[in-house]
């Protein structure tokens, strides 16, 4: 059941409804007592203005009034040509000709538009006819200077495709720099100067004519499918996706466009899986997939380059020094200049424990990567550990690598304090120099089994060392928790094998 409301809500609305017909049915008959005139007035006005958008409105309305209207597709075309829509200014100075042949003007702006285009013979054949039709004097000045340019652009347009196919492509291309001032709209000139740059090994010019032609020829999957290929030579796997995936928006069909994208979706595929696994610190896994990745595509330089970048950086922070080392160098040989290869290889050198070339990496490093703090750090960290391995080093002293769990540490340190306790010499001399030994081995496994101490040792700084305040307290409390004790429970050596 309808309420009564309801009822009431529609019969308040049937005034307003009512108004809305009137005022339509005005608009109509507006339209054919002089709306079309009142459109192209007001459009003429917001155009003045620079108020395009509104003017094109009008002149929209003023098309719809009166199709047989020159006049109206004329303005309309004023108006796209003012917001840089050439495409669509072209079909309304044609419907201008089409109803008054004899409009020069139109006819005129039709010529330049399509000597843009790179359409020669349709643009000299309206200039031609603009000089037939009684022209102006500004109108037959204009076309013949056009007629003259047209023909310059045939002679070099000639010259260009002679270079061309002669494989004369930098010649091409000065032929075709020319002709593109003239014709800037002209799709094929910029396929074969794009052609034309990439023989010449010059891909970024390349990939900007490439993406205006794909602007300028609505359906144009070949300039994708390039746009794509160039990406993936130069090792840009995104970008190369990206571009491919354009062309089969237009062509879901393309064969060479759909091949490609499957090569390029499973590597970039590979890549990313390769990166997110160094996010997570598993560095192995990392190189494996990267090893892949040169196996999808072994015919790409720029991949396997990249690839071996980046197992070059796992490895080096997965601590597998020697292998970082021989793949950080194997990439530099190539590209001597890459700082953040050779901040990998240094920090393998630092844990390989060679100092000076960690530092000299570091070096080099910073004349390719200004104010890098990690450089400086560096640096900084590689020199501290020099000198502090010119005097005592803990994992040296125990045997054992800097990798070293505190499991091998602890084994490592028993095995040296049985060897070097003081009760197993007789000899003054001998004990005085076991002695000296022993304290050692104690305070090596002392700073390497506390994590904070092994950690300053790490950054280069000495937790025992008695230069330092802090290092003094320690040497003072190790020396007076060292006294009276004895592994093997004998001597005044004596302290029990208790660890943690």
């Amino acid at each position: 059941m309808v309420s009564i409301h309801h009822v009431h809500h529609v019969l308040t609305y049937i005034p307003y409804a009512l108004v809305l017909i009137d005022l339509r049915y005005e608009g109509v008959n507006c339209d054919t007592d002089g709306g079309v005139e009142n459109h192209l007035a007001m459009g003429k006005k917001l155009l003045a203005a620079g108020q395009l958008a509104d003017a094109l409105s009008h002149f929209h309305a003023a098309v719809d009034g009166d199709p047989q209207n020159y006049m109206s597709f004329y303005r309309r075309a004023t108006v796209y040509l003012a917001m840089g829509k050439s495409k669509s200014a072209l079909p309304d100075l044609s419907r201008v000709i089409e109803l008054k042949p004899d409009f020069t003007s139109a006819r005129l702006q039709r010529g330049n538009l399509l000597l843009k285009q790179g359409n020669l013979d349709e643009a000299e054949n309206d200039f031609k006819r603009v000089l037939k039709s009684s022209p102006t004097d500004k109108e037959e000045k204009e076309a013949h200077s056009q007629l003259t340019r047209s023909d310059e652009v045939q002679r070099l347009l000639a010259q260009a495709h002679d270079s061309f196919n002669s494989k004369d492509y930098t010649g091409a291309a000065a032929f075709l720099d020319a002709i593109i001032e003239t014709c800037v709209w002209d799709v094929s000139s910029r396929e074969m100067r794009a052609e034309c740059f990439i023989q010449m090994g010059e891909t970024g010019k390349a990939i900007s004519d490439l993406k205006a032609t794909s602007k300028l020829k609505s359906d144009n999957t070949n300039a994708f499918l390039q746009l794509s290929t160039i990406y993936y030579q130069l090792g840009d796997h995104e970008m190369s996706l990206t571009e491919v995936r354009e062309c089969l928006k237009l062509d879901p069909d393309h064969k060479q466009c759909y091949a490609h994208y499957k090569q390029v979706k499973k590597l970039n595929k590979q890549i990313q899986s390769a990166e997110a696994l160094i996010q997570e610190e598993r560095y192995e896994d990392a190189v494996t997939k990267y090893e892949a990745v040169m196996q999808t595509e072994p015919n790409v330089p720029q991949f396997s380059h990249h690839a071996k970048m980046r197992i070059c950086h796992a490895l080096a922070q997965g601590q597998q020094s020697s292998r970082a080392i021989t793949m950080c160098s194997e990439v530099l040989e190539s590209d001597p200049e890459n700082a953040s290869v050779l901040k990998d290889r240094a920090e393998a050198y630092i844990q390989d424990e060679q100092y000076e070339e960690a530092i000299k990496d570091y070096e080099e490093a910073g004349k390719h990567s200004e104010n890098d703090r990690q450089v400086k750090e560096g640096v900084e960290r590689a020199q501290r550990l020099l000198k502090q391995s010119q005097k005592r080093d803990y994992y040296k002293i125990l045997g054992v690598k800097r990798t070293a769990q505190k499991k091998e540490i602890i084994k490592a340190y028993r095995k040296l304090a049985q060897q070097w306790h003081p009760d197993n010499f007789m000899d003054a001399e001998d004990k005085k120099r076991a002695e000296k030994k022993f304290i050692d081995i104690a305070q090596a496994k002392e700073v390497l089994t506390d994590p904070e101490m092994r950690t300053k040792f790490d950054q280069g700084e000495d937790p025992m060392d008695p230069e330092s305040q802090q290092g003094a307290h320690n040497q003072q409390h190790f020396h007076r928790g060292f006294q009276g004790f004895n592994p093997f429970g004998s001597g005044p050596f004596s302290f029990k094998f208790g660890f943690n």
